[in-house]
């Protein structure tokens, strides 16, 4: 695409990183480790490790291109021929190969020190490259509701899993032990995190062991209390993860058995009330609730004093699924892209769309005037695709590409900071590396109000709460920004080995150790094996037993089976 006099921009399609004339990417040989690290292999064809979605066995995968599509093929020598859409857009697969800036090295204290095979010894392991970019601690796979496209598959497993409060504490500081970043993010999740017993304390140790945010995945029944929000506000949460499928009852009795609009409009209302922040995640459905995505953009923005980021996430197939059904339910981050564009008219699909890991060039720089290492999202580029929305007081949302040069930012970013030194000057508007970057900036483009001195700011605000939360937000400190993602999360049928080991969200367990989201909760699924090793039996939960009792059965002879739905 041409620069024209309706849209001036460079196109990002051609001037990622990996095509930019002189500048080297630079790329890890190991990890901090000593395990080797094979760079993305960028283009196709290409040959990766997959799995077996029925045996689970390792083999390789062929990825290609077909009548505009990139496939994933692989054979079993058991169970056969398997083939699966990996992205229904090639241009776009390709784009997002040539925004990455190298690879991290993992951390310098693997559980798993001389890992040879992935993904069979998670922990995390001596050949994984990322270290946690969010930690992830569920508390019970208990819930109120019982949604059938649940990860955690909580009212149908037959036993408890609630891990106790010392339990959660080693999690936490299994988070914190990484070096030589220690996790900054942490994230409660479930079966539905809040009616653990002690939810609000494990938030307050959360803020206690040294966590800068402090999130909760949760469908909202629970925070449209405002005194229960306010108390997680108080004890130290600060972003609700909010499940959210649509604007329309019709899509909540499909995808989780009830209406719950007007709950999930209660708990915005009660969390604005105590201050905190709501990241939408919707799980998209082809054909179920993928023409609901530009309606709920629109009530993000129209609620953006609040609602701070929209994950989308596509559908993850957890079992055994028919061929036919796969190829006719499989909805890809290129889908959500042109989706995104059909139904909003706000980002273009192929300009302003970049995989999550491109943003590492601005921790990097951060690191190096701060003199200590930081978080970097080194994902693997497939993982994610997101976009920024500026939103001006009028409620108009722009892409920051449509007034930064993107490409000349970042990659000045990653210059920057191979040469910058520490500074103890703390606004990001007085540091000279900064102001260097405003040769990128277009003001002519930007949303009305949106300088380049306070865009710095927001950029601060961003990566240091200080300055994006509480007073220095409401004072203006900081621009309105709507962060739009799509996380597309594996399963057998697509499993990537290659974007396994780069995985920046990683779940810790009672036994210590940690697991990347996608061997957590499909392909190898540790999920069921941790459940199970640190679970209560259905017949021992204390609510079963008290129901017993109450039957007047004492003596632990059941006269019938209790739904679920009566123990929570």
């Amino acid at each position: 695409m041409r620069p024209t006099e309706e849209d001036p921009r460079v196109s990002t399609l051609n001037i990622g990183p990996g095509k930019a004339k002189g500048f080297e990417i630079l790329q890890p040989a190991t990890t901090l480790s000593g395990s080797p690290i094979e760079p993305v292999h960028r283009g196709l064809p290409k040959i990766t490790q997959s799995l077996c979605p029925e045996c689970l066995r390792i083999i390789e995968a062929r990825l290609f291109e077909e009548a505009g599509r990139v496939i994933m093929e692989k054979t079993c020598p058991q169970h056969g021929y398997l083939r699966d859409t990996v992205f229904s857009d090639v241009k776009l697969y390709l784009k997002m190969d040539e925004w990455s800036f190298g690879d991290n090295q993992g951390v310098s204290n693997p559980a798993i020190p001389s890992a040879t095979r992935c993904p069979d010894q998670c922990g995390l392991c001596s050949m994984h490259t990322s270290h946690s970019g969010m930690g992830v601690v569920d508390l019970t796979n208990r819930c109120n509701l019982t949604c059938p496209v649940c990860f955690a598959n909580s009212n149908a497993a037959g036993y408890l899993y609630e891990p106790s409060f010392e339990q959660v504490r080693r999690m936490l500081k299994a988070l914190r032990d990484e070096k030589p970043v220690n996790t900054r993010i942490v994230q409660f999740s479930g079966g539905e995190p809040t009616i653990h017993p002690r939810f609000l304390d494990c938030v307050r140790l959360a803020k206690e062991m040294g966590f800068s945010h402090v999130q909760v995945a949760t469908n909202g029944i629970t925070f449209t209390d405002v005194e229960f929000a306010q108390a997680a506000k108080e004890a130290g949460l600060h972003t609700l993860y909010l499940q959210f499928d649509g604007v329309c009852d019709d899509i909540y009795r499909r995808t989780r058995g009830e209406p719950l609009l007007d709950l999930k409009l209660q708990c915005i209302e009660a969390v604005r009330k105590a201050g905190m922040k709501i990241c939408f995640v919707p799980t998209v459905v082809k054909g179920l609730n993928d023409d609901q995505i530009g309606n709920m953009i629109r009530l993000a923005i129209d609620n953006i004093d609040c609602v701070s980021a929209v994950s989308f996430q596509p559908v993850s197939f957890c079992g055994r699924i028919s061929k036919a059904e796969l190829e006719s339910k499989r909805y890809t981050l290129s889908d959500f892209a042109h989706d995104f564009e059909k139904q909003t008219g706000i980002a273009k699909a192929y300009e302003d769309w970049f995989p999550l890991s491109c943003v590492s060039p601005f921790s990097k720089l951060l690191s190096a005037l701060r003199g200590e290492a930081t978080t970097h999202l080194t994902s693997h580029p497939h993982c994610s695709m997101g976009t920024y929305l500026f939103v001006d007081q009028k409620k108009n949302a722009v892409p920051a590409t449509q007034f930064i040069d993107i490409g000349g930012m970042l990659r000045e970013m990653d210059l920057l900071a191979r040469k910058a030194g520490k500074q103890s000057i703390k606004l990001f508007t007085k540091i000279k590396a900064w102001n260097a970057l405003r040769k990128h900036y277009h003001e002519d483009r930007a949303p009305q109000g949106l300088s380049f001195e306070k865009f710095l700011q927001t950029l601060q605000g961003m990566m240091d709460k200080r300055y994006g939360r509480g007073q220095a937000e409401a004072e203006g400190f900081t621009y309105k920004t709507l962060m739009v993602a799509g996380m597309h999360f594996m399963d057998a049928y697509n499993f990537d080995v290659e974007r396994v080991k780069r995985c920046v969200v990683h779940y810790a367990a009672p036994n210590g150790l940690l697991y990347p989201f996608c061997t957590y909760n499909s392909g190898p699924c540790y999920r069921e094996k941790i459940e199970r090793k640190y679970s209560i039996a259905f017949e021992q939960q204390p609510e079963f037993l008290a129901l017993l009792e109450a039957n007047g059965n004492g003596s632990g002879r059941r006269t019938r089976q209790p739904e679920l739905a009566e123990l929570v």
